[in-house]
C-alpha cells in the first residue's frame, strides 16, 4: 500500500480501520484470520440464561392460564394474585433443571437479602420477560432496579457503603449511556460549544471523537496516564482538573485500551481535589471492565456526588448482543445543583422544554431528563429499555450477587490471564505483575518491542520509516492478524491493541509469533537499507 493510502487510513477511527484490516486478513483463503481487534468475548454466563429461559416457560404458562377460555395461541397478562404459589409449583415440577434451581435460589435471595417481596418480583419478571407492557416507570422497572443497584454498587465501591440513595437508568448498553449523557449535558446547558473538558487518556475512541462533532464543539485537554508508571495518572496530570475552565472530566476505568484501573493513591488525589478545590466538577466514569478486578473502587465511590457512572453488562457476562447498561447517579449530585444555579433565561428555556412532563419542570432531576431526552422528550411515556432486556439484566445481577465466593469472576480472570501469558510467551516479551491490571486488552508497544529485540537504532528507523498503520496493515495482509492502533485511543507511542477476550489460547500464541515474524521482516529491511549486519555492525 502506498504512503498516501496509508496516511489516509491513519486518520480513520480504529473501529472503521478494522474493516480494511479484516478485508486484508481474509484475502488468503488458506489461512485462518485471527481478529483480536474488537472486544466481543467468546465466553458467556450460562446459568442466568438458563434462568431466563425457565422464567420464559413459566411466564407463558401464566399467560395461557390467564386467558384459558380463549382459543389456542392467545394468552393474557400474568395475574399477580397467587403467582408466588404457582411459581413454587412450577419449580417443584422440575427440581433438577438448571434454570429452575437458579430461579428458586434467586427469588429466595432477593426476598431474604434484598427485601423484595417474592410475589412482586415474580410478577414483574414474568410480565417483563413476555414484553407485554411498556416499561413502567420508563427509567427502570422497580424490582430490576433494586437488584441491579445492589449488584453495581457491590462491584463498583470496593466494599464501601455509600451514604444516601443511588438511582439507575437502564440503557441499551454502555454506548447508549455515553450518547445520552453527552446529549443531556448539552441540552441542559451544563456544557456548551467552546467549553473545555478533560479526557483521561488513553481512552475509548468515541470519547475523543464525540466532543469534536459539530453538535458539541468542545475543547479537549488530555489528562495522560504514564505508561512507564503502569498507566497511572501522575500528580501533575490530575492537577489539571483544578482549572475552573474544565467543565467535565471523562474517563474509562479500568482503561481501554490499557486495561489498568486507577490505583489507590491517584484515586485519593482525585477525590481530594474534587472535595477541596472543584466541588463543581462533573465526572463521567465508564467502568465496564471494573468487574474483572477484585475489590474495584470506582471514581463514583470516591466522588459520589460529582460522578455519573456508566456500567455495561456486555463484557463480563458475554452479552454484547443484549445491549444492557445502566447510568447511575447519586440522589445528591452536582448535576442537579448546577441545573438549579443556571441563569434565569436558561431555566425558562428548559422549563419550556420539559413542561409536558411535569407541572414543576424546574424541579425535574437530571436523571429523569436523561430518560426524557433519550426519546426527544415528547416520547418520554414510551421511553425505557425493553422489559425482557431488564429481566436478563436482573438475572445476571442475581447470579453475580449469589456467587459470594467469586467463582465466576475467578474463571473470567483465569481465561484472560492465560491468554495474556500465551501471547507474551510467544512474543518473547516481558510480562507484568501488576495488581491493578485486568488484562481484558493489552497494548503491544511496537517501539519498545523493536528496541528490545534489535536495539534502539532499529526502533528509531522503524518510527521514521513506518507509520503504525503500516505495521497493522502488514500484520493483516501477511499474517492474517487484525489488531487496532493504540494511537486511535490516544496512546503516545505506536502500539497495537490486542483484545484478550475473543480468541482461543492457541490463537494468541499465533498472534505473538506473527508479530515477531513481521518485526523480523522489518529488521531485514532496515539491515539492507543501512548495509549493516543483523548484529548491528558496519560491513
Amino acid at each position: 500500500m502506498d504512503d498516501a493510502s496509508s496516511a489516509k487510513l491513519s486518520g480513520l477511527s480504529p473501529f472503521e480501520l478494522k474493516d480494511t484490516l479484516i478485508r486484508l486478513a481474509s484475502s488468503n483463503a488458506e489461512r485462518m484470520m485471527l481478529n483480536a481487534g474488537r472486544g466481543n468475548p467468546n465466553w458467556l454466563a450460562t446459568i442466568p440464561r438458563h434462568g431466563l429461559l425457565g422464567l420464559g416457560a413459566f411466564a407463558l404458562a401464566e399467560s395461557e392460564q390467564s386467558f384459558s377460555y380463549m382459543k389456542q395461541g392467545v394468552g393474557g397478562l400474568p395475574e399477580r394474585a397467587g403467582i408466588d404459589a404457582r411459581f413454587g409449583a412450577f419449580i417443584a415440577a422440575a427440581p433438577d433443571s438448571t434454570g429452575a434451581v437458579f430461579l428458586k435460589a434467586a427469588v429466595a435471595y432477593a426476598r431474604d437479602r434484598l427485601g423484595i417481596p417474592a410475589g412482586d418480583l415474580i410478577h414483574e419478571l414474568a410480565q417483563g420477560i413476555l414484553g407485554c407492557e411498556y416499561p413502567d416507570p420508563p427509567r427502570m422497572l422497580p424490582c430490576c432496579e433494586t437488584i441491579a443497584r445492589h449488584y453495581v454498587l457491590r462491584e463498583m465501591t470496593g466494599g464501601k457503603t455509600l451514604p444516601g440513595s443511588v438511582d439507575l437508568f437502564a440503557t441499551e448498553g454502555g454506548t447508549a449511556a455515553i450518547g445520552y449523557i453527552f446529549n443531556s449535558l448539552r441540552e441542559n446547558k451544563l456544557i456548551a460549544a467552546g467549553d473545555t473538558i478533560a479526557l483521561g487518556m488513553p481512552i475509548f475512541t468515541p470519547y475523543i471523537e464525540i466532543p469534536q462533532l459539530r453538535d458539541y464543539q468542545l475543547a479537549e485537554i488530555n489528562m495522560a496516564a504514564d505508561e512507564r508508571a503502569r498507566w497511572q495518572y501522575p500528580d501533575a496530570e490530575i492537577d489539571k482538573l483544578a482549572d475552573p475552565k474544565v467543565k467535565a472530566f471523562f474517563l474509562v476505568n479500568p482503561g481501554n485500551p490499557d486495561s489498568v484501573r486507577i490505583g489507590t493513591r491517584p484515586l485519593a488525589r482525585i477525590a481530594a481535589l474534587v472535595k477541596d478545590r472543584r466541588p463543581d466538577l462533573i465526572i463521567i466514569t465508564d467502568d465496564v471492565y471494573g468487574t474483572f478486578a477484585d475489590d474495584f473502587e470506582s471514581v463514583f465511590a470516591a466522588c459520589p456526588h460529582n460522578t455519573a457512572l456508566v456500567y455495561s453488562y456486555s463484557k463480563y457476562f458475554g452479552a454484547t448482543g443484549w445491549r444492557l447498561g445502566v447510568i447511575g447517579l447519586h440522589r445528591d449530585n452536582v448535576f442537579d445543583r448546577k441545573l438549579a444555579a443556571l441563569p434565569e433565561s436558561d431555566l425558562r428555556l428548559l422549563a419550556e422544554r420539559y413542561k409536558s412532563l411535569t407541572a414543576e419542570p424546574r424541579s425535574l432531576r437530571f436523571i429523569d431528563r436523561l430518560v426524557a431526552d433519550s426519546r426527544s422528550v415528547g416520547l418520554n411515556h414510551t421511553a425505557g429499555l425493553s422489559s425482557p432486556q431488564q429481566v436478563q439484566m436482573a438475572m445476571f445481577s442475581l447470579f453475580a450477587l449469589m456467587d459470594e465466593a467469586g467463582e465466576y469472576k475467578a474463571e473470567m480472570k483465569q481465561i484472560i490471564r492465560r491468554r495474556y501469558h500465551a501471547l507474551y510467551t510467544a512474543l518473547g516479551a516481558d510480562q507484568h505483575n501488576d495488581a491493578n491490571s485486568v488484562d481484558y486488552y493489552t497494548l503491544i508497544d511496537l517501539e519498545a518491542l523493536a528496541a528490545h529485540f534489535y536495539g534502539k537504532a532499529f526502533a528509531d528507523w522503524l518510527l521514521k520509516n513506518q507509520e503504525p498503520t503500516d505495521t497493522l496493515l502488514r500484520l493483516a495482509k501477511d499474517g492474517g492478524v487484525v489488531l487496532l492502533p493504540g494511537q486511535g485511543f490516544g496512546t503516545l507511542h505506536p502500539s497495537a491493541r490486542v483484545s484478550l477476550a475473543n480468541l482461543r489460547d492457541i490463537d494468541y500464541s499465533r498472534i505473538g509469533e506473527v508479530t515477531r515474524n513481521i518485526l523480523s521482516e522489518f529488521h531485514a529491511d532496515f539491515s539492507r537499507a543501512a548495509k549493516v549486519s543483523p548484529a548491528g555492525k558496519q560491513k
